[in-house]
């Protein structure tokens, strides 16, 4: 039997402006995640992941590489409470 999990996760360096967004979704949608991903005011993305432990666990340590043209400096992941009603993967604004 697999756990569900809720990890937000803010993720830091050259990150805005190079599809980090969309890629992560679209990885996300991939691996049956619900949650959201959006870009903060200080240059990081901020996501929250929620789903099975170990779909959470592959898109954490893909968002340590991310898409090409990126460069992660910092994976900073922490458990969250679950996003009530949240059954999709969204891009914030």
């Amino acid at each position: 039997m697999s756990k569900t999990i809720s990890i937000k996760t803010i993720i830091k360096g050259r990150v805005q402006g190079v599809f980090f967004r969309v890629q992560t979704q679209k990885t996300a949608l991939d691996l049956n995640l619900a949650g959201y991903v959006k870009n903060l005011p200080d240059g990081s993305v901020e996501a929250v992941f929620q789903g099975d432990k170990s779909a959470v666990s592959k898109i954490l340590e893909w968002c340590r590489t991310g898409p090409p043209g990126s460069r992660v400096d910092h994976v900073l992941p922490e458990s969250t409470n679950f996003l009530s009603g949240c059954d999709s993967f969204d891009i914030r604004y």
